[in-house]
């Protein structure tokens, strides 16, 4: 547990930082420097997370007789919650794989309206639902 904590740690921090500077930057070019060089060393530290997140979370999943509570008792509490966080992550995971398609295969490089439009819209979902997973991982907490 302690693992998926420090890992939702680094994921969460990793966002914040970026939606952070995204605000605070307004000079578009020394925005454009920043990402240049942080975004790939950002990409590979935010995926070993976030596999780190999946692998944990799943043990714990199990581990924990989760999946049990799901089957067998499916309108708890937890069982309500979990299922809600779970399809999150599943978007967070969806959203991440293309936000990092378009950043690698622009890197360097000027992006379509479009490839700006999904690359930013998917960075703020994924900002959002972080915080919202972390909600709902204290409320799992709170029900074990």
């Amino acid at each position: 547990m302690y693992i998926h904590i420090l890992s939702a740690t680094a994921w969460v921090g990793g966002s914040l930082l970026l939606f952070a500077l995204g605000i605070l930057l307004r000079d578009r070019e020394a925005q454009k420097s920043v990402y240049t060089h942080l975004g790939p060393i950002y990409g590979y530290f935010e995926t070993f997370w976030l596999v780190l997140l999946w692998i944990t979370g799943l043990t714990m999943f199990f581990s924990f007789g989760i999946d049990e509570a799901m089957v067998h008792a499916a309108d708890s509490p937890l069982a309500s919650l979990m299922h809600a966080k779970l399809m999150m992550v599943g978007v967070i995971t969806l959203l991440t794989a293309i936000h990092m398609y378009i950043a690698f295969k622009t890197h360097t490089r000027e992006r379509t309206a479009l490839q700006h439009f999904v690359s930013r819209g998917s960075s703020m979902l994924i900002f959002l639902l972080n915080l919202v997973i972390v909600w709902y991982a204290i409320g799992i907490r709170d029900v074990l």
